[in-house]
């Protein structure tokens, strides 16, 4: 066998992607928010950007000062832009950014931005702080609060936190109790039936029947089984579900789940849908996106670059950098505007009657009719929020496969995810349907779907088993 170099020639064909493509398709699936931080983002490293002041004629405001402008040498070289590139960006920075913490908070404060709210171990330790300890005491409890989940369960076994604290099994047990005895009621504990009795022992009055349902009956209170329960502890059905009540008002499973180091969420919406006169009318929101433009710091320098080919060609480069990222935003709003209005049209009579008029759409069939790829549909409704007369959704709400009805009409899977959830809320609740029964409902409404269909559904939507939501 015998080895050898050779050259071929052959032709094909392969789609390649360019800097400017990447960027377009990042920009487009950027939601509004995320604009804004990229936006940000850009105008820190690309100092050929600028953002575009408003017209000072159209507005009974004062002109705003103008940023400091460079004296160009005519014989300017690579040295001296990069000098004026750093000293803008500080510009860029100290008049955009703001300053430190105070002004993040006042931008927050100006933004209506929700406030964060108190983690679980920031709640225990505050009150901590209020308790006489010796050190050593006070970092074995510290150690016991840090290895609690986000439910206010221990993590961690006895011999465990012992070992990490360096103590006694006697010492940290004494620690455990102490957290035990913190708000809220019920942290500390190992599992749940200690969680429950922890509540349970802070409450005034006895409460045997609940203490003896929680030692012992708690896969079958789970399970919804009332009668064997009754039976097991010789109390009657009635005495049953007013324990059942009783625990369900004072008793929380998740004590810690009311705290939380993460704020809560803005949504956004990238599209604003209006009736008016009977028609749509959809809207992109540009939510605070500034208008960007070519700083005139740099039109300067290109134009006194003349005599100079390297200085005006890295110029030029820089400034078409700025060119497509402008571009690229104003594609973005363009794109979403068209396919936020084709989908619109598609959806009409479920902006106007609701989830139950939602039809079977594809995302290719709206990359069809704007003329446009999937994968251009895809990135645009990626993250993307609509409000509309019916709510705010999610754009890939929209979108979802159908079933035929015996009418041959396309029922949407949301649409029969909803009549699944009304047929269900509607039932006897001493005689709830089963899968089979809500399947005999459908098909009298002329919808043919399978059993493991509905169960699918009834799972997805977060609704238990007949067994488990039925009342004695």
């Amino acid at each position: 066998m015998r080895l050898s170099l050779s050259q071929n020639l052959r032709a094909e064909q392969r789609l390649i992607q360019s800097p400017q493509m990447i960027q377009a398709m990042q920009v487009l699936q950027y939601p509004l928010l995320e604009l804004k931080d990229r936006i940000d983002q850009e105008l820190q490293e690309n100092v050929f950007l600028d953002i575009k002041e408003p017209d000072p004629s159209s507005e009974e405001v004062p002109p705003p000062e103008p940023e400091p402008q460079e004296e160009v040498p005519p014989d300017a070289t690579f040295e001296t832009l990069d000098e004026i590139e750093e000293r803008t960006k500080d510009w860029k920075q100290r008049g955009r950014i703001g300053s430190g913490v105070d002004g993040d908070a006042k931008l927050e404060a100006l933004a209506n931005t929700p406030g964060h709210s108190e983690s679980l171990t920031d709640h225990l330790m505050s009150q901590l702080a209020l308790i006489d300890l010796s050190p050593e005491q006070r970092e074995q409890v510290e150690i016991v609060i840090l290895s609690l989940d986000r439910d206010g369960r221990l993590i961690s076994s006895r011999e465990e936190l012992a070992e990490e604290a360096d103590c006694s099994l006697e010492e940290i047990d004494e620690a455990i109790r102490l957290v035990q005895t913190l708000d809220p009621p019920g942290v500390g504990a190992a599992d749940l039936e200690e969680c429950l009795l922890l509540q349970l022992d802070m409450i005034e009055g006895e409460h045997e029947l609940a203490r003896r349902v929680i030692r012992d009956h708690l896969e079958d209170l789970s399970m919804n089984r009332i009668p064997r329960i009754a039976k097991k502890t010789g109390a009657t059905i009635e005495e049953i579900k007013e324990c059942v009540e009783f625990m369900r008002k004072h008793l929380h499973p998740h004590p810690g789940s009311q705290f939380g180091d993460i704020p809560n969420q803005v949504i956004s919406p990238d599209i604003v849908v209006e009736e008016i006169d009977g028609r749509f009318e959809v809207r992109v929101e540009r939510g605070g996106i500034p208008e960007l433009q070519i700083s005139s710091v740099y039109r300067k320098l290109l134009k006194e670059s003349q005599p100079d080919p390297k200085v005006q060609e890295y110029l030029r480069k820089k400034i078409e950098a700025a060119k497509w990222f402008i571009d690229s935003i104003h594609q973005r709003q363009s794109t979403i505007q068209r396919i936020a209005t084709a989908v619109v049209e598609k959806q009409s009579e479920f902006l106007r009657k609701g989830i139950s008029h939602l039809k079977p759409l594809r995302m290719q069939d709206i990359a069809d009719e704007v003329g446009v790829h999937i994968s251009t549909v895809s990135r645009a409704i990626s993250g993307k929020y609509i409000q509309t007369p019916q709510g705010i959704f999610d754009m890939k709400r929209f979108f979802s496969a159908g079933t035929r009805s015996e009418s041959g009409e396309m029922v949407s899977q949301q649409a029969i995810k909803q009549r699944v959830k009304e047929i269900i809320e509607a039932e006897d609740r001493k005689r709830p349907l089963s899968d089979d029964a809500v399947v005999q409902i459908l098909e009298k409404e002329g919808v043919k779907i399978a059993r493991r269909t509905v169960t699918k559904y009834r799972k997805a939507l977060g609704i238990p088993s007949s067994t488990q939501r039925r009342e004695y």
